[in-house]
């Protein structure tokens, strides 16, 4: 008799915030059904004997669409999310230039967005979006209440430089009014009167820390006097003292509104020891984990410009202690497909970022698990549960807790691999990882108890729902 549409049999459960055990996880109507020992009836079964068994990944920084077009990315991009094991991106958003390099009110460009997405990705998806404009902060009810969103954002260095920190016409790239912390003020004092209103909600702004004031004096000073322009320089152009300072700064709006906030992507011992003083939740993403400017300014190329900067060994180390000891929440991707032909070979005009997606389990699980210890529960909580306990999906994803929903990964703990473009299934032409030896791959991810990732290809056509968090 059929009980089940999947049964995942023989392998490792982790379970967030509790540890490991050895059972059978059964789905049934898109959600795990039961959790026990040997469950059986069931449509399709995998078979995961020797292998360990994840919650679906919720990566929490994306960027879809922002340097391509944005159904083509929302195809190939969260495709590139199952070989890492993510089931869920939560992608920004704003107006301005890149994305879909115009202004205008969400309640007029955000269905543009909503259509663009909807029937191509492989993931579940949701977006955190950046009020650019008075106008489009006033209308951060409605889009709680419309569309769920329940994240948004604020990116300290636009009131000084545009994207790539090659042009200081910030309110050319914003299209958008003054674009300083005046307007940072006005969204927290907005998100805490709607806060007050859904206190079954967390309502949160998520900032992108780095001061441009200083980042004005640094990078003029590096423009001058350093003899290379390469990684190296771009972040002494952009050091830790910038982040050290913008985050103080929001601390102090977001203390005297009341405002619930993320620190995004730190990327220093400094940013974190500074975040980790303040009330908020505090983000690092695997490039700020495991990459060092000296070593991809030796491989050649700016593949690897990114906002804030790659720094240093003794960073990397300080950011994992901070995975360890529970200062990071969260570890995220920061996922943004951008083709070599924007990187080029001047370093300030070249576009930041770069994908990153399909190494979210396998770098926690070969540099966070088995090179420094973290038992396979912690990998789950950042890369998993605490994302969608901070985002309002917790209940639905982040754990493989029955009446969840049935997002997973397989995981083949003796799987290594040296990481190319090509394995990754991005629309990317480049990678910063290239090369990198890693161990631990997913060999099967489910989306809502289907299986849409199997040995390394796709399995059927893109299936992800959109998350309405309210």
């Amino acid at each position: 008799m059929t009980r089940y549409d999947l049964l995942v049999k023989n392998g490792t459960l982790v379970l967030p915030y509790h540890g490991e055990i050895r059972a059978d996880l059964a789905v049934s109507g898109g959600r795990i059904a039961a959790m026990g020992e040997d469950l059986d009836g069931a449509e399709e079964v995998i078979d995961a004997t020797g292998k360990i068994v994840l919650p679906g990944a919720v990566d929490a920084h994306f960027h879809l669409g922002i340097y391509r077009d944005m159904a083509l990315d929302a195809f190939e991009e969260t495709r590139s999310s199952l070989v890492g094991g993510a089931t869920t991106v939560l992608s920004y958003f704003r107006t301005g230039r890149h994305y879909l390099d115009r202004t205008g009110p969400y309640r007029t460009i955000f269905p543009e967005v909503l259509a663009a997405v909807g029937g191509r990705a492989w993931t579940d998806y949701g977006f955190h979006l950046a009020p650019m404009t008075v106008e489009q902060i006033e209308e951060i009810p409605w889009l709680v209440a419309e569309h769920g969103i329940t994240s948004y954002k604020y990116y300290m260095f636009y009131k000084g430089f545009d994207l790539a920190a090659n042009s200081r016409d910030a309110q050319a790239f914003t299209m958008g009014d003054e674009y300083d912390l005046g307007h940072l003020f006005l969204i927290m004092e907005k998100l805490a009167e709607v806060q007050r209103s859904r206190p079954d909600r967390r309502l949160s702004l998520s900032l992108h820390c780095e001061q441009s004031e200083l980042m004005r004096v640094f990078i003029d000073r590096v423009r001058r006097s350093a003899a290379v322009q390469n990684l190296r320089a771009y972040s002494e152009g952009r050091p830790p003292l910038t982040e050290q300072v913008a985050i103080a700064e929001a601390a102090a709006i977001a203390a005297h509104t009341g405002a619930d906030v993320n620190f995004l992507h730190l990327s220093s011992a400094e940013a974190l020891e500074a975040a980790s003083r303040v009330p908020g939740r505090r983000e690092t993403t695997l490039h700020h984990l495991c990459l060092d400017h000296d070593d991809l300014d030796a491989r050649g190329g700016l593949g690897g410009k990114v906002n804030p900067p790659i720094r240093t060994r003794d960073h990397n180390e300080a950011l994992w202690e901070g995975v360890r000891d529970g200062r990071i929440d969260w570890v995220a991707s920061d996922h943004a497909c951008c083709m070599e032909e924007h990187k080029g070979d001047d370093l300030w005009p070249a576009h930041p970022g770069f994908g990153g997606t399909a190494l979210l389990y396998p770098v926690l699980f070969s540099e966070g698990h088995l090179r420094r210890g973290l038992p396979l529960s912690r990998i789950a909580e950042v890369a998993s549960a605490n994302p969608a306990r901070a985002y309002n999906l917790w209940g639905r994803k982040g754990s493989l807790a029955v009446g969840f929903d049935a997002d997973l990964t397989v995981v083949d703990p003796s799987a290594t691999r040296t990481v190319t473009t090509d394995l990754l299934l991005s629309g990317q032409d480049h990678c910063p990882f290239e090369g990198v030896e890693v161990t631990g791959w997913p060999t099967t991810t489910v989306v809502g108890g289907r299986i849409a990732f199997r040995d390394g290809e796709t399995v059927g056509r893109p299936s992800g729902s959109y998350l309405h968090r309210a």
